[in-house]
């Protein structure tokens, strides 16, 4: 067992231990710390607990004092100020009161917080990934999931904000991509909502100079269309200068089909998505092959030009003719025949215009 006292007075074996012994025995005695780790371990603490302390309100001649676990920690934190803790694990606190500075730059990722100014001491960089928020002011914040009352940027509130999911009454940006947005007014200057509800949307003035809406439903669109419009589902009433495929409509300009060049051959293709009007300069003795997409009700015209003068020119047996009666070619250098037909998708009906020179 370890020595716990350093006796610094010696008394003689069956020697005579006088008074003024006894006090230096006592005055000298110096504790050693096996006084404490000789003793049982204790492996729970309990805040009712007591310690000895020496208090520094008192004088070395006074007596040390007991103090509670609890009392001890409470004063202490309470009263001190520490730098430089390192804490690990889960810290739990009750209710919180008055002004608490956690860190100038931190990263809350789930909760809820009624008032967060952003810009000041509290935070100028935040990540907020879930909550809800009475009022946010922000001055460059990514917001992945939430319900903002009122958002507005481009100001002092936010320059620059990418909100995947947002519900808000008005919604103003100047530079933001909006994936899901259903809100009262949408107004911005260069946005894009890839899906949503957009109640009433102005492009082209000074609501948005840019805009790309993917899905959605949009009450009022009105813009000046300077590229291609598609609509691939659904119905539209649009003005003088847009066809429509399942509206009747007049119209007061000129609609052709680009007129492409077959090539002359032995045996000549013909691609009738690509070439609904066709011309054919035949070079050479030839056969019309079958022709490859065919669309039942669509019309398509051959116009076939002698070359040489005497070239023949034979047909397929999908191309069909009045009385079952195949046309002949006409002879002559530059000789022209035209041939107009009708599809059922899988045949080719067809009369013939010939002899032009």
């Amino acid at each position: 067992m370890a020595i716990k006292f350093n006796r610094s007075q010696t008394f003689a074996t069956n020697g005579t231990v006088t008074a003024a012994g006894l006090h230096n025995l006592v005055d000298g005695l110096d504790v050693y710390q096996a006084l404490i780790t000789d003793q049982t371990p204790l492996t729970s603490v309990s805040t009712s607990d007591k310690l000895m302390i020496a208090d520094s309100d008192l004088t070395g001649s006074d007596s040390p004092r007991s103090v509670t676990v609890q009392e001890l920690f409470d004063d202490a934190l309470t009263n001190g100020t520490y730098n430089n803790i390192q804490l690990s694990g889960v810290i739990s606190h009750g209710t919180s009161t008055g002004n608490r500075t956690i860190s100038t730059s931190a990263s809350i990722t789930t909760g809820t917080i009624n008032n967060a100014t952003l810009g000041t001491t509290t935070g100028t960089a935040a990540s907020f990934s879930i909550g809800t928020f009475g009022t946010t002011t922000s001055t460059a914040a990514t917001i992945t999931s939430g319900t903002i009352p009122s958002l507005t940027a481009g100001t002092t509130i936010s320059t620059s904000a990418t909100i995947p999911s947002l519900t808000a009454g008005t919604t103003i940006s100047t530079s933001a991509t909006i994936p899901s947005l259903t809100a009262g007014t949408t107004t911005s200057t260069a946005a894009t909502i890839t899906s949503g509800t957009v109640p009433t949307l102005t492009a082209g003035t000074t609501t948005s100079t840019a805009a790309n809406i993917t899905t959605g439903t949009v009450g009022t669109f009105t813009t000046t269309l300077a590229g291609d419009l598609t609509i691939s589902s659904g119905t539209a009433t649009v003005g003088t200068r847009v066809a429509v495929v399942d509206t009747a409509q007049e119209y007061t300009r000129t609609h052709n089909f680009n007129a492409t060049t077959l090539t002359s051959g032995t045996s000549i293709a013909w691609d009738l998505s690509q070439n609904q009007v066709a011309r054919l300069s035949l070079a050479t003795n030839g056969t019309m092959a079958d022709p490859t997409n065919k669309v039942d009700g669509a019309t398509y015209i051959l116009i076939v030009t002698q070359s040489t003068g005497t070239n023949t020119l034979a047909w397929n047996a999908s191309f069909k003719w009045p009385g079952a009666t195949t046309p002949t070619l006409t002879a002559g250098s530059a000789k022209t025949d035209v041939f107009t037909f009708v599809s059922n998708g899988t045949s080719m009906f067809g009369v013939a215009s010939q002899n032009y020179t």
